[in-house]
C-alpha cells in the first residue's frame, strides 16, 4: 500500500513539475485601420498549436513548453504577420498584433482553424471573389443554394437547399445582424424571409452552414443557415446611380454621420439609403418601386465593451403578372412574356430596432445581449388558377397581415482549462414573440374585394435556452457538444367566425447535437457533424390538427473533409443524409391543411477554390440530391420540384490596374414537378458577367445577366388551373419565365 502511494504521489510531482514548467501566450489582434477587434483570425505556434480570435480579437494558447517561438498570425484579405515571441516557465506572454488589409491570397488561408465552422473559410473568400449587387446574389454564394422569384420582384425569394423545396424560407434560418428575418405563421406561407429591406452595399460578411448542426441556431434551421453581417464601420462616404434595360434605376448612398477615435473609444455613426425602380422585361410593367434606409452607431469602448445599435426601414410596391400555363403560350394565346391575369403585385414594408451590447468581463467571461423589434405589413395578391372556381371573376386571391415581432438574445461564454485540454463553454437563451394582427385570406377580382374567407389573429412565443461545449481533445482532434430546448405557446382568435376567445397550444421540443472535428495539419480537415433540429409549423395548422406533429424533427448527419493539396487550392466534399418526420403544412394560398408525409434526403456536396495567379480567382460547386417520401410506393415516391443536381463556377479578376471582374454560371438539373415523376419542371444554364474599372475614386460598372439570351423558367408549379374559354380544369406546368438578357451600368464616386 505505501509503494502505491509513493508511486502515486511520484507521478503527481512529475506532472506537477511537467506542467510548471509550461507557459502560455495571450493576445489581441485588431484591423490597423480601423483600430478594432479582428473576429475569426488564425494564430498558430511553430505549427504545432494555435487558436481563433473571438469577437473580442483575444486568443489563448497555452501548456507551451520553455522557449523562442515564431507566432503566425493570419485572416483571409489580411497581411500575414510573424511576430517572435519567448515563452518562460510559469508565465504568460502577451501580444498585441494589428492586421493590415491587404489582396486575397489563397496561399495563406488555413483550413484547420479550430473554432471556424467547416464552410466559413470558403464563404469569406467567395465574397472576396463575386462582387455584390443584391441581397439575392450573396443568399447564392452559399453552395447549393438556388433562388427563384415569381410574383414581380417584390415577394420573397423562392429557396431551394439540400433536396428541399424550401418554399420562402421554411426549412432555412436566415438573420440579418443576428435579428430573425423569417415569419413565423405568415399570410403567405410559413417562415417567409423577405430580405428585401437588406442594402447589399451594407454587407461585411456572411456566415451560413447546412444542416441541424448548431445550438444557436433553432426554429427553422433544418437545411440550414444563412447570417449576414453589416459593416460595423464604413470606410468612405459613397454616392452609386445605376440604370439598365426595362427601365431599371437603382440610386444608393452612404455617409458618415460621426467618425471619432481616441485611446479609449472607436465610434462611427453611418447612414445609408437605397432607391430602386424597374418595369421588368414583361409586357404588363412591373412598376415596381422599393425605398431603404439605414442608420447604424457601432462603439468600441476598449476592446473589451461594443455598442451597436440599428435602425432600418424599407417599403416597395409592385405589379407582377404571375405564372403563365404552358398550353396558353404553346398556342399562341399570350406571349412568353405575357399574362392571364396582370393585376397580381401588391406592397409589403418593414421597419427594425437592433440593439446588441457585447462585453469581455475581468474573470475572461463573454456575454452579449440583444433586443431588437419589427414592425411589419404585407398585402399580396395572386392568382394561381385563374378561372378554375370562378369561371366570372376569377380566383384571384388577397393575402394581407400586420405584425409586431419583439425578441431578446443573451449569451454568457468562457473558454478555460480542464487539466490539459482547452475548452469553451456557451450557455444562451431568449425569447420571440409575435404579434400578427388580422392575418387574412379573401377573394378579389382585379384587387377589389370579394369576400372574406379567412381571419385571425394569432400571437405566437418561444422561448428557448441552450448549452454549447467545445472540447480539445488535442490540438488536432476537438469535440462539439449542445443542447437546446424551445419552448412554444401559440395562440389564434378566429375573427371571422367572430370568436371572442382565443384557441391555445402549447408544445416543447429538445434538440441534441454532436459534431467532430479532427485536423491533422494546417492543410486537412476532416468532421463529422449530427444533430436535430426542427421547423415549427402554422399557428392554424396548429390548432386545426389539434397539436399533432407540430413541431417536426429533421435528423442530420455530415461527413465531410476539407483538403488544401497545393497552396493555392481548397477542396471540400461532404456526404449528407436527413431524415423528416411527419409534418403538416398550411398552404396559404388555398387556407387549407396538407400532410407532408416522412421524406429521406442524402447526397455529396463538392466544392473547389483556386488561385490561378495573383489576380484570376476560379470557383466550383456541384450538388447532388436524392430526395424520397418514406412510405410511398415506388416511382410514386418522388418530392415534387426537390432539385436532383446543381452547379454554380466561375472566374474572377482583380488586376491592380483598376480592371476587375467576373464570368459566372448556374446550373439546375430537370426535376420531379409531381411525385410520380410523370411531369418535370426544366433545368437552365445561365450565364453573367460583371466587369469593373476604378481610378482614384471613381468606379465604372458593367453587368450582363443571361448573356446568351436563353430562354429559361424560373420558378415552375404543376397546377391544375382552368382559362376563361375553357370547358374543363387543365394540370400542367406552370411558369415564371426567367430574365431575357439584361444590360445595366453604373457609377460609384467616394468621398
Amino acid at each position: 500500500m505505501a509503494k502505491k502511494i509513493t508511486f502515486a504521489g511520484l507521478l503527481f510531482f512529475i506532472t506537477f513539475i511537467s506542467f510548471s514548467q509550461t507557459g502560455k501566450i495571450e493576445g489581441y489582434i485588431s484591423d490597423a485601420e480601423n483600430r478594432t477587434p479582428l473576429n475569426g483570425a488564425t494564430v498558430i505556434i511553430s505549427n504545432t498549436k494555435g487558436d481563433n480570435t473571438d469577437a473580442f480579437g483575444k486568443f489563448s494558447i497555452g501548456r507551451i513548453n520553455p522557449g523562442q517561438y515564431e507566432l503566425v498570425v493570419s485572416h483571409i484579405s489580411y497581411k500575414t504577420e510573424i511576430i517572435p515571441v519567448e515563452v518562460k516557465e510559469n508565465l504568460t506572454s502577451s501580444v498585441s498584433v494589428p492586421l493590415k488589409k491587404a489582396d486575397l491570397d489563397l496561399s495563406e488561408v488555413k483550413v484547420n482553424g479550430k473554432k471556424g465552422t467547416p464552410l466559413n473559410t470558403i464563404g469569406s473568400v467567395d465574397i472576396m471573389f463575386r462582387p455584390v449587387n443584391t441581397s439575392q446574389e450573396v443568399l447564392r454564394i452559399v453552395p447549393g443554394l438556388f433562388i427563384a422569384q415569381h410574383a414581380g420582384g417584390g415577394k420573397a425569394e423562392h429557396i431551394f437547399l439540400r433536396g428541399y423545396d424550401i418554399d420562402h424560407g421554411t426549412d432555412i434560418n436566415v438573420s440579418v445582424d443576428g435579428m430573425p428575418v423569417n415569419m413565423v405563421s405568415h399570410a403567405h406561407g410559413q417562415g417567409y424571409a423577405d430580405l428585401h429591406f437588406l442594402i447589399p452595399e451594407t454587407v461585411e460578411k456572411i456566415n451560413f452552414d447546412k444542416g441541424p448542426y448548431f445550438t444557436n441556431k433553432g426554429n427553422l434551421a433544418t437545411a440550414g443557415y444563412v447570417e449576414f453581417h453589416t459593416k460595423d464601420f464604413l470606410k468612405d462616404n459613397f454616392l452609386k446611380l445605376e440604370g439598365g434595360q426595362f427601365n431599371t434605376q437603382r440610386l444608393v448612398g452612404m455617409l458618415k454621420i460621426l467618425n471619432t477615435e481616441n485611446e479609449n473609444r472607436r465610434q462611427q455613426f453611418y447612414v445609408g439609403s437605397e432607391y430602386f425602380k424597374s418595369d421588368s422585361y414583361f409586357e404588363s410593367p412591373q412598376n415596381f418601386h422599393r425605398f431603404n434606409i439605414i442608420g447604424k452607431y457601432n462603439a468600441w469602448f476598449g476592446d473589451q465593451n461594443q455598442l451597436t445599435i440599428t435602425v432600418s426601414t424599407f417599403d416597395s410596391k409592385w405589379n407582377a403578372s404571375g405564372q403563365v400555363p404552358d398550353r396558353a403560350v404553346q398556342s399562341g394565346m399570350i406571349s412568353r412574356y405575357g399574362s392571364i391575369d396582370n393585376s397580381e403585385g401588391g406592397n409589403t414594408g418593414r421597419t427594425n430596432l437592433n440593439i446588441l451590447y457585447a462585453r469581455q468581463w475581468k474573470n475572461n467571461w463573454k456575454t452579449t445581449d440583444q433586443f431588437y423589434f419589427s414592425r411589419y405589413h404585407f398585402n399580396l395578391f395572386s392568382n394561381f388558377t385563374f378561372f378554375l372556381n370562378d369561371a366570372v371573376n376569377g380566383d384571384e386571391i388577397n393575402q394581407r397581415e400586420i405584425r409586431n415581432m419583439y425578441g431578446y438574445n443573451t449569451t454568457v461564454s468562457k473558454t478555460w482549462m480542464l487539466g490539459q485540454k482547452s475548452t469553451q463553454t456557451e450557455f444562451g437563451g431568449g425569447f420571440r414573440y409575435d404579434d400578427v394582427m388580422g392575418v387574412e385570406l379573401s377573394r378579389a377580382a382585379k384587387r377589389q374585394y370579394i369576400e372574406t374567407l379567412q381571419k385571425g389573429d394569432v400571437k405566437e412565443a418561444n422561448g428557448y435556452l441552450s448549452w454549447n461545449q467545445n472540447l480539445e481533445l488535442d490540438y488536432n482532434f476537438s469535440v462539439n457538444g449542445g443542447l437546446r430546448f424551445d419552448f412554444f405557446h401559440f395562440s389564434y382568435r378566429d375573427l371571422f367566425t367572430g370568436d371572442i376567445d382565443s384557441k391555445h397550444q402549447q408544445r416543447s421540443v429538445a434538440s441534441p447535437k454532436l459534431n467532430f472535428v479532427y485536423a491533422p495539419s494546417s492543410t486537412v480537415k476532416i468532421y463529422l457533424n449530427n444533430g436535430i433540429g426542427f421547423h415549427s409549423n402554422d399557428t392554424r395548422v396548429i390548432l386545426h390538427n389539434d397539436a399533432k406533429d407540430i413541431l417536426p424533427k429533421v435528423y442530420g448527419t455530415d461527413l465531410g473533409i476539407i483538403l488544401k493539396p497545393v497552396k493555392n487550392l481548397i477542396l471540400k466534399t461532404a456526404l449528407w443524409r436527413f431524415y423528416s418526420e411527419q409534418e403538416f403544412l398550411y398552404v396559404g394560398d388555398q387556407g387549407i391543411v396538407e400532410p407532408g408525409g416522412k421524406t429521406r434526403r442524402m447526397g455529396v456536396d463538392i466544392s473547389a477554390r483556386y488561385q490561378f495567379t495573383s489576380w484570376l480567382f476560379g470557383d466550383l460547386d456541384m450538388n447532388y440530391t436524392k430526395a424520397r417520401a418514406i412510405g410511398s410506393v415506388k416511382g410514386e415516391d418522388y418530392i415534387p420540384l426537390a432539385p436532383s443536381f446543381t452547379s454554380t463556377g466561375g472566374i474572377s479578376a482583380k488586376m491592380k490596374n483598376g480592371f476587375s471582374g467576373s464570368l459566372r454560371y448556374r446550373f439546375m438539373n430537370h426535376r420531379p414537378a409531381n411525385e410520380f415523376n410523370s411531369v418535370k419542371a426544366e433545368g437552365h444554364f445561365i450565364n453573367e458577367i460583371c466587369l469593373a474599372y476604378a481610378w482614384k475614386k471613381f468606379e465604372l460598372t458593367f453587368a450582363a445577366e443571361n448573356i446568351f439570351n436563353q430562354e429559361w423558367r424560373e420558378a415552375q408549379f404543376d397546377t391544375e388551373s382552368r382559362l376563361q374559354f375553357e370547358p374543363s380544369s387543365v394540370s400542367e406546368i406552370h411558369y415564371t419565365p426567367g430574365t431575357p438578357r439584361f444590360l445595366k451600368a453604373g457609377i460609384n464616386c467616394k468621398f
